[in-house]
């Protein structure tokens, strides 16, 4: 009697679970595309590079708005300079083809302007 007792006992108990080499492929790829993915993400964005003009000043970006010209933009990041030499230097940086904007139209102006 006890040899059937142990006999059941043993034919019910879970089956060790075994991978067979694809399938250890398959979960270790499964595990590690996250990794990959974050590592990917921070490595292009953890640059997080700035941008300078030619001489290696930074710059910062303003948005035109509807009805803003270079002058007004001038005048603005630069109250107490010259507007035809910012002006001059807008033209200059951004590499424009002209002095015309439009709305939406970013700029890239030096930040020792837009402070």
């Amino acid at each position: 009697m006890s040899t059937t007792a142990t006999s059941s006992a043993s034919s019910s108990a879970a089956p060790r679970l075994r991978l067979t080499r694809r399938g250890r492929i398959v979960f270790t790829t499964l595990a590690a595309t996250p990794l990959v993915v974050i590592a990917l993400l921070l490595g292009l964005n953890g640059g997080m590079a700035t941008a300078t003009n030619s001489s290696g000043a930074p710059l910062e970006s303003v948005t035109i708005s509807a009805g803003q010209s270079l002058w007004a933009v001038a005048s603005e990041v630069a109250p107490n300079e010259d507007p035809r030499e910012v002006i001059a230097r807008f033209v200059e940086v951004n590499q424009l083809d002209s002095v015309e904007v439009v709305p939406g139209q970013r700029l890239f102006v030096p930040a020792a302007y837009s402070g």
